[in-house]
């Protein structure tokens, strides 16, 4: 997610200015064929993902440098379990059709320790902690089996989540998706949130967890904003989002009965309260 000035953007649609990006918005994306292994192209393409628009990125996480494949802005997907098969497509599904994964939690991981991480490289700010707070309190309102014990603190040990501030100036965030029964573990804040309401920071979080517990943009076949309503060279007709059952479904050339106010929606603007939209809490509610 990135701040767009509002000028260029209202050509697009008006207030939208935030979107799911790159950090650099004028960093050209490589050409996929010179820049990932035929054996990468694969995986990606196994995990119902459209190799074409996703870049290969060197991150920094609270244990080291690990190589990750950022896709739509803040779908970041771990590379020794990409090339390992972790999120790959399963067979029987239906990938013709608000959207899932194919890997989502299992009944065994549903109670959810997260934690907001303070230690001294990459504390949450006071914002951060309050949007993250609000964050799990959305999602422990549900009536679904996912319960989320939220902890604050630098001891990352037996965290099925972490959310920490990876610092720089943008104002979104990026996740991982489920493997192995287990929610996306690394939530990434970009340090521009400090700077941003407590319920900017609650729609980034619950925005980010969203796809850490398997939800797709509900506007993957077309984003909303940042580019002129173009299909999304990342996301726009890829696999794997399956539509779930009682939300509405967007085709692939546009949005039909879109819920443009999903909370999983790519883009957000700056008046967002942070909250679930009916279609949400049916989609999890359905889900878990």
């Amino acid at each position: 997610m990135k701040k767009i000035k509002l000028l260029a953007l209202s050509a697009v649609v008006a207030g939208l200015v935030i979107s799911c990006q790159k950090n650099d918005v004028n960093e050209a994306q490589p050409d996929l064929a010179s820049d990932l292994s035929i054996e990468e192209i694969e995986a990606l393409t196994k995990a119902a993902v459209n190799p074409n628009g996703a870049v290969k990125e060197m991150m920094t996480d609270l244990d080291g440098n690990a190589t990750m494949y950022v896709i739509s802005g803040d779908i970041a997907l771990e590379r020794k379990k990409l090339l390992n098969g972790d999120y790959a497509m399963l067979e029987g599904e239906n990938n013709t059709k608000q959207y899932r994964t194919f890997n989502l939690i299992s009944g065994a991981n549903t109670t959810i320790d997260i934690l907001g991480y303070t230690g001294s490289c990459c504390a949450l700010t006071t914002n951060m902690r309050t949007g993250l707070q609000w964050a799990v309190n959305n999602y422990n309102r549900l009536n679904t089996n996912l319960n989320f014990r939220l902890t604050f603190g630098s001891n990352t040990n037996g965290a099925d989540m972490i959310v920490f501030n990876q610092g720089g100036t943008g104002v979104g965030g990026r996740a991982d998706f489920p493997s192995g029964g287990r929610p996306g573990q690394l939530i990434r804040i970009d340090g521009g949130l400090a700077n941003s309401n407590n319920n900017i920071n609650e729609h980034v979080i619950t925005h980010e967890i969203g796809h850490a517990v398997g939800l797709r943009h509900t506007d993957y076949a077309r984003r909303r904003c940042g580019n002129n309503n173009e299909q999304d060279s990342a996301e726009g007709q890829a696999a794997g989002a399956i539509n779930i059952p009682g939300t509405p479904t967007e085709n692939r050339w546009g949005a039909a009965g879109l819920d443009s106010g999903s909370i999983m929606i790519s883009c957000y603007d700056n008046s967002t309260q942070g909250e679930f939209s009916n279609f949400d809490v049916v989609a999890l509610e359905f889900l878990y």
